[in-house]
């Protein structure tokens, strides 16, 4: 269906949000009120998708995502399908919060943990949850001593854009192999919370000029929207590219090409999970918004 209409053949990666629940209630969340819902891919539903993904859009790799995908009880079941009998490369971003045993029971399917921080100690714990900070790090140790390769996502925020760098060297002495650096966009949590909100623009073009003059000891990448004039629309017209990165399946069955489209209703495609096939429900206009390439800081 979405080759139809689009031309696209080849999707790389599945982006799946197997629930909207979550233990966290963070205050810069793009679910919002959804961390509320009962939507959720049963095990079943997400072996479907991914093998659906897998034979009809040659898809290679799964990040799991929520909500928090460490509460979803069927997740040790979900990774390894994915890994065992589909053969796919296995991520999975949680906030690493008391996951210990559950990680440990999946640690050997798993090709990369990646775990959500928003600054160093209690500039984390009070965007996050108290004690959340520790407990991320503590997972990450796990991974590594699992042998699990670790990664880490941030936010860039008001309240910690200035200590992305420290954090990249907590995380670098822990091993973490690559930290990415995401806008924020004002849904969810976060349109409730301004106060988060970089306003200073020119904040960004800072940010990026210190970054460029830093060796680091793990890879940084920095999403593209975080620049003084924000990230360009680049939209694809139908029979556009015939490849892309990824796809973003959120817990109804919303399919979303553009992690720009978060937060909103926009989708053009569905995963009907009764019926296992992915349908058409068209937007105002039949383009397909893809999301623009990141800037990557390597490693020393």
């Amino acid at each position: 269906m979405i080759g139809d209409i689009t031309g696209i053949r080849k999707i790389r990666m599945l982006y799946l949000q197997l629930l909207y629940r979550c233990n966290f209630t963070c205050l810069h969340c793009f679910h919002g009120k959804r961390l509320r819902y009962a939507d959720t891919f049963t095990a079943e539903e997400a072996a479907n998708l991914l093998t659906l993904m897998r034979d009809e859009y040659g898809t290679e790799a799964v990040t799991f995502l929520g909500g928090e995908p460490f509460v979803h009880r069927e997740l040790p079941q979900v990774v390894r399908y994915a890994k065992k009998e589909l053969g796919q490369c296995v991520e999975i971003c949680t906030n690493g919060y008391r996951i210990e045993h559950r990680l440990t029971e999946i640690a050997p399917h798993l090709d990369m943990l990646r775990v959500s921080l928003e600054g160093v100690g209690s500039t984390n714990d009070d965007i996050r949850k108290r004690g959340s900070y520790q407990s991320a790090l503590d997972s990450l140790v796990l991974a590594r001593d699992l042998g699990v390769p670790t990664g880490a996502t941030m936010t860039v925020t008001s309240w910690n854009i200035g200590e992305i760098l420290p954090l990249a060297g907590v995380l670098g002495q822990l091993g973490v192999r690559q930290l990415k650096l995401h806008h924020l966009r004002p849904v969810g949590n976060a349109a409730d919370h301004p106060e988060l909100l970089v306003t200073d623009r020119a904040a960004y073009g800072r940010l990026r000029e210190e970054l460029a003059e830093t060796r680091f000891p793990l890879e940084v990448i920095v999403d593209e929207d975080l620049s003084e004039h924000g990230s360009p629309e680049v939209c694809a017209p139908s029979r556009g590219p015939r490849e892309i990165d990824r796809i973003e399946a959120d817990p109804r069955g919303g399919l979303t090409m553009s992690c720009k489209a978060v937060g909103k209703d926009s989708h053009a495609f569905w995963y009907e999970k009764a019926s296992n096939r992915i349908v058409h429900r068209p937007s105002a206009t039949d383009e397909i918004t893809l999301p623009v390439p990141d800037v990557v800081y390597a490693h020393a």
